[in-house]
């Protein structure tokens, strides 16, 4: 009798172990599948409009009221984006874009590394409350700022120094880069209180070792800054960097308010349509005929195919370094 409760116990506690093996798969299945849905519906979402652009650009114009017709067009044609490039001058704007952009990224990284550095390192008066400042400028809108900034550059005049020199009340920096540049170059470029906030982070989270060191080999601050500090804060670099490049590549607000009359891509995209409609109308046999009207629509169709010429780089500049972004991101202070 003994043995055959043993037995029985031994049969009963084997079956609820597959039991319970069986519906800890079952859930664990479960849960691939919703988390696969969650991030398959998230990657449509994202890239849905991608998608759609890169469907209108190959579209002929024929398609576009074909109700039958979703994402794959029936007739192809380059036609659409030979006329984008056409609109936008896309390559001597591109070329301008990304030699403006990239100056002020390095200005903007450089000047906001100083200043986290300081706000990390030294000590003076008022030194929290400026931090706090510099951080609220997150939180302002750029709007609110738009007319006295506009003011500033347009009789820009550093410390009275030309009224000074010249009796003339400032100089008019509009519709020249010197307005992005100056702001880059003193940490108050886009986002800006951002990044001085990653590199002060970074740079609480280094041992104060390595500066002693430094110092007691008779570096100054700047030497140390340069040759120590800065090879170290790669990952907070890369952050910056890139959230710089691509937040000003991006900027429409600054770039229209000081650069309007500028060969950019923001004051390209702005007037896009209007400058399609011109250039649709001279390619008519006909040549320049303002009577004529456009399909609005096609017009549409040149816009998209516009803005998909002008994210593009910065989508391979992302398959190249999304890698080092994340784990930049992983490792700056961006997180502490």
């Amino acid at each position: 009798m003994q043995l055959q409760k043993w037995v029985s116990d031994t049969q009963s506690m084997v079956t609820g172990n597959q039991g319970h093996r069986l519906r800890s798969k079952l859930q664990n299945a479960l849960w691939s599948l919703f988390r696969y849905a969650i991030v398959i519906g998230i990657c449509f979402i994202i890239l849905y409009p991608i998608i759609r652009k890169i469907s209108v650009a190959v579209m002929d114009k024929q398609d576009i009221y074909n109700p039958t017709i979703f994402l794959i067009p029936q007739h192809f044609t380059w036609e659409n984006i030979k006329i984008a490039v056409k609109v936008l001058d896309y390559f001597p704007t591109l070329g301008n874009t990304l030699l403006f952009v990239t100056i002020t990224m390095l200005l903007s990284t450089m000047s906001c590394a100083l200043a986290g550095y300081g706000f990390a390192r030294f000590d003076f008066p008022g030194k929290n409350i400026l931090f706090s400042l510099a951080v609220l400028t997150i939180l302002i809108p750029a709007n609110t700022l738009m007319v006295p900034m506009y003011l500033h550059f347009r009789s820009f005049d550093f410390l009275g120094l030309i009224h000074l020199l010249t009796g003339k009340d400032g100089v008019n920096l509009i519709n020249t880069y010197w307005p992005t540049t100056i702001s880059a170059l003193t940490a108050n470029g886009i986002k800006a209180g951002l990044f001085i906030y990653i590199f002060r982070q970074f740079f609480r989270n280094l041992p104060k070792e390595i500066e002693e060191s430094a110092l007691i080999d008779g570096a100054g601050g700047f030497k140390t800054f340069f040759r120590i500090m800065l090879p170290n804060a790669v990952p907070p670099l890369v952050t910056v960097l890139l959230f710089s490049f691509v937040w000003q590549y991006n900027d429409s607000f600054y770039t229209s308010l000081y650069m309007s009359q500028m060969n950019l891509m923001p004051t390209m995209i702005a007037s896009i349509s209007a400058n399609a409609n011109t250039v649709i109308q001279s390619m008519l046999p006909g040549g320049y005929d303002p009577n004529v009207k456009i399909d609005p629509n096609y017009i549409a169709m040149i816009v998209d195919t516009g803005i998909l010429l002008v994210i593009t780089p910065l989508i391979v500049l992302y398959m190249f370094v999304q890698r080092y972004f994340v784990e930049s991101v992983e490792r700056s202070g961006i997180v502490g």
